[in-house]
């Protein structure tokens, strides 16, 4: 009897933590929440946010791909929701990274965006 509680409670435990460990990520191979810091204010689609940190959450509307930017900041928070697209890594991402380009009203846009862990990389 001591043998079978013994194994359920293994079992449940393994359960738990396969479920725990495989929980952060769908089935696109990338986080469904991650976080960001914009050092100086960014574009984003079409929305200029301030510097500051954001919680980035991945989202599916129908069969386009949705990033939605939420300021962590009490008060007024910024927001905006943009289309990407996921280009596959061969790899994991080993750190966050972000890529951006300067526009002719001299604006730092954000071209794309890694979460580390993640198996594929967000496009804009």
């Amino acid at each position: 009897m001591y043998l079978i509680r013994l194994m359920a409670v293994i079992f449940i435990c393994v359960l738990g933590f396969t479920l725990f460990a495989t929980a952060s990520q769908n089935e696109l191979g990338v986080a469904d929440i991650g976080k960001v810091t914009f050092m100086e204010p960014t574009r984003v689609g079409d929305t200029v946010l301030p510097k500051g940190d954001y919680e980035v959450l991945h989202s599916m509307n129908g069969s386009q791909h949705i990033m939605t930017f939420k300021q962590l900041y009490k008060g007024h928070p910024a927001g905006v929701q943009v289309q990407c697209q996921l280009v596959p890594l061969s790899k994991k991402a080993e750190r966050t990274q972000q890529v951006y380009v300067l526009n002719a009203s001299n604006e730092r846009v954000l071209q794309s965006l890694t979460f580390k862990g993640d198996s594929a990389q967000h496009v804009f």
